[in-house]
């Protein structure tokens, strides 16, 4: 029931994204009803069914659906990532994404977790942590996260739905090791898309 509300008041904040066609829309639509039943779902799951009425999206918007250059960076070497709980992460930079966004041309960095490349699954996972002047005001302070893959560059360019930037785990619950975005990942921008806060306090 929670999550049907939620999606019905998801759906009634649609008319507001703009030009989007109706394909697009029921995408992401469909993308953020399955994103709630993942987050109650499984054993490390940081959410239950009723929680899930406080979760939060900016209406969808395409003009923060990008087409970006992708330039590698073969040469990167892996580091520690540190994360929330003071542990860390060993990932390697697999690139730079760069992109513009009104008249500003932006960068952020894409990675590659070392540990959960050699699983099948994940084998062509792209993580793309990042900050931005949202933080602390109508999202996440600890910034928000985007899933790529490396089957999506093309021509070298890969495109970037910040529609579909999430919450780490860290923003609904203690207890979990989320990797702090990197400093050369904080956008001088506000990314008014995505998930915002999670409403429920914790």
């Amino acid at each position: 029931m929670r999550i049907a509300l939620l999606l019905f008041l998801l759906a009634l904040s649609f008319p507001l994204a703009g030009q989007a066609d109706s394909s697009y829309l029921s995408g992401i639509s469909q993308h953020r009803h399955q994103y709630a039943r993942d987050l109650i779902t499984g054993e490390r799951a940081p959410l239950t069914a009723s929680d899930t009425a406080y979760l939060d999206f900016y209406p969808p918007d395409p003009r923060y659906k990008v087409l970006a250059d992708f330039i590698p960076t073969p040469e990167a070497e892996p580091f520690d990532m540190p994360t929330s709980s003071g542990k860390t992460k060993t990932f390697v930079q697999h690139g730079w994404l760069q992109f513009a966004l009104g008249e500003d041309t932006l960068r952020l960095a894409v990675y590659r977790n070392l540990m959960l490349q050699q699983m099948e699954i994940y084998k062509n996972h792209l993580f793309l942590p990042f900050k931005d002047w949202s933080n602390g005001e109508n999202t996440y302070g600890g910034g928000r996260y985007l899933d790529l893959s490396l089957l999506d560059i093309a021509g070298g360019r890969i495109t970037i739905d910040f529609n579909l930037a999430y919450n780490p785990y860290c923003a609904f619950s203690e207890g979990y090791n989320c990797p702090i975005p990197p400093s050369v990942n904080h956008l001088n921008y506000s990314i008014e898309a995505g998930e915002k806060d999670f409403i429920k306090e914790h």
